[in-house]
Formats: C-alpha cells, sequence, structure tokens
C-alpha cells in the first residue's frame, strides 16, 4: 500500500470509536526492537481494520522498557502507520516530566493522542490524581486519554474524577480495564450528555456487553492477533446484530480460554499472545525482564489451541 507523501501527518479529527489493539512490543532483546516484526504486526492490524493503534501499553511491556526503546517504538510505529489511522501513546510514568517528554517526542513523530493512567507506587488520593491530571494536561502537547488501570496501578479514576477531568479541552476519553461494569455503567450515566467523550473497554470479554451498553469501542489485546474478529465483534454489537455479536463474543472468549490460558502466572496472557503471533511469522516472541517468552511446551499447547481455534 502506498503511502501518503507527508509521513508525519496524524488524521484530522479521529473519531475514537471501534477498534484500538494495544500494540504488542515485537523485541529480540532486551533494548533492541524486532523492526521487521514491528512492520508486519502494523499492517497485519490495519489490513483486519482497526480504527487505530495504541504503542506502549500494558499489553506493550511499556513499563518495563527504557526510555530510549520508548521513543524509538513511537517513532517507527508512526512512520509504519504513515498517517492511515490515528496512533496513540502511552505515558504512564511515575515521573511528572518524563511523561511531558514521551509526549513531545510523540507529537513530533506524528501520534493524534496520548494515553495516561495514575502514576503508581505512590498511593494518590482523588483530589490529587485529579489536580495531577491538570497540571500534567496543561504541559502536553497532545490531547490525553485517561487509562483506568487498578490491577496494575493500584490506584482508580473514580468517575467523580473523570468527569471533572474531562472539562479539561484536551482530556478526550477513557479506556477501562477495570473490568468492573458496574463502573463502566455509572461512566455512561455520567456522560450521557457528553457523547463526544469517549469510553473505550480494554478486557475482550466485556467487548460486546459494553458496546450494547453504549461503549464506544474496544482496545482489545487479541486484536494483535485476529483483528478482523474483533472489528467484527464491534460492527456487530453497534448495529445491534445480537445474535452474530454473540457468536463473534463466543470466539473471542474461545481464545482468552486456550491462548491465554497456557502456563501457570498473570503473565499467561501475555506470552501466550507474543507466542501466537510467533506461531503465525508476524514477530518474535521474546519478552522484557521479569518475564520470559514461553519454552517449547508451552509453545505446543499454544500451536494447538491456534489449530484448534482455525487460526492456524
Amino acid at each position: 500500500m502506498a503511502k501518503p507523501a507527508n509521513k508525519k501527518s496524524a488524521p484530522a479529527k479521529p473519531s475514537w470509536r471501534g477498534i484500538i489493539p494495544p500494540l504488542v512490543t515485537p523485541l529480540v532483546g532486551r533494548d533492541e526492537l524486532d523492526a521487521p516484526g514491528l512492520g508486519r504486526l502494523v499492517e497485519h492490524i490495519l489490513a483486519g481494520g482497526a480504527s487505530g493503534i495504541f504503542a506502549l501499553g500494558s499489553t506493550g511491556e511499556a513499563p518495563s522498557l527504557s526510555y530510549r526503546l520508548r521513543r524509538e517504538l513511537a517513532e517507527r510505529v508512526c512512520d509504519h502507520v504513515a498517517g492511515r489511522v490515528p496512533v496513540l501513546v502511552g505515558i504512564t510514568d511515575t515521573s511528572f516530566v518524563e511523561s511531558v517528554n514521551l509526549t513531545a517526542h510523540s507529537k513530533k513523530a506524528g501520534a493524534a493522542a496520548v494515553v495516561l493512567a495514575p502514576p503508581f507506587y505512590f498511593p494518590a488520593g482523588q483530589p490529587e490524581l485529579l489536580e495531577y491530571i491538570q497540571h500534567l494536561a496543561a504541559e502536553l502537547a497532545l490531547p490525553v486519554f485517561l487509562y483506568n488501570m487498578p490491577s496494575y496501578t493500584k490506584l482508580f479514576f473514580e468517575p467523580d474524577t473523570v468527569r471533572a477531568a474531562a472539562e479539561l479541552p484536551n482530556v478526550l476519553g477513557l479506556k477501562d480495564s477495570s473490568g468492573n461494569m458496574g463502573y463502566f455503567h455509572r461512566l455512561r450515566a455520567l456522560f450521557a450528555d457528553r457523547p463526544d467523550f469517549a469510553l473505550l473497554v480494554g478486557p475482550e470479554e466485556l467487548l460486546v456487553e459494553s458496546v450494547l451498553a453504549g461503549g464506544h469501542g474496544g482496545i482489545c489485546g487479541g486484536a494483535n492477533l485476529c483483528p478482523e474478529l474483533y472489528v467484527a465483534a464491534y460492527q456487530a454489537a453497534r448495529a445491534g446484530e445480537l445474535a452474530k455479536a454473540q457468536e463473534l463474543h463466543r470466539r473471542i472468549m474461545a481464545i482468552a480460554g486456550s491462548v491465554y490460558a497456557v502456563g501457570r502466572h498473570g503473565s499467561s496472557y501475555l506470552k501466550g499472545l507474543k507466542c501466537a503471533l510467533s506461531l503465525r511469522g508476524i514477530c518474535s516472541d521474546f519478552m522484557a525482564e521479569p518475564f520470559h517468552h514461553f519454552r517449547e511446551p508451552e509453545r505446543e499447547k499454544v500451536r494447538q489451541a491456534l489449530v484448534k481455534l482455525g487460526i492456524l
């Protein structure tokens, strides 16, 4: 596919609707990207109909990557995408200044927005989180999505905090990875008068349910592997085609119950996803420390699961 002449330009006025995969970071070493694999992965995702790409999220192992590598990844992803869809870049960090620096770098590379989870380690209260967002948003060179990820950050964006943050002109929406549909419904009610504020769900098991409840799409890890499946599920749910949406949901659950279930630890989701991408010949399955890729026994289990699912 021919690329636009201006590789650094992002699409005008992104809608922030649909499937925006949280990009896996292909690696071949602790501080080295699998550059050819990254290119194949981006093209695979775009060919599947994704509405955008989110680099440097949890699925991208962002907290485990050096600042140098994060900047390189932002540049390479924007170059590969070349303005065909908006690129979001995760800037979550314990350092305020590093979040600002990565945003400036991402804007220069061509990103459309950044994504911010609460700074982990120190247990900030909700007033402190709101003030943090206000101060950071005033410094950022790009619009920002909030990222509710309490299982990793140990902090929760309470609905009232989200509503207050949404009054800032450059806060665009929220990705909710809490897995709590009660929380998601509360947000939907709070933002009934703000159809411009995008509410996207992280856990793919909740994609169809959240869209049927009025959500705007998903940032689902499995869309690295089978982007067309998640796009079709989103479209069916949005169109109210319940039987079709239920069947696609069943297929999504089958991936979660097999590919992600190999192994004994919480890292099994990411190990399984990277292993599956490797088996499909898309990119390396090397992982950032403290994790390692699946050994041959687990790799064979993932292979068998992909064959059974019709993916291999």
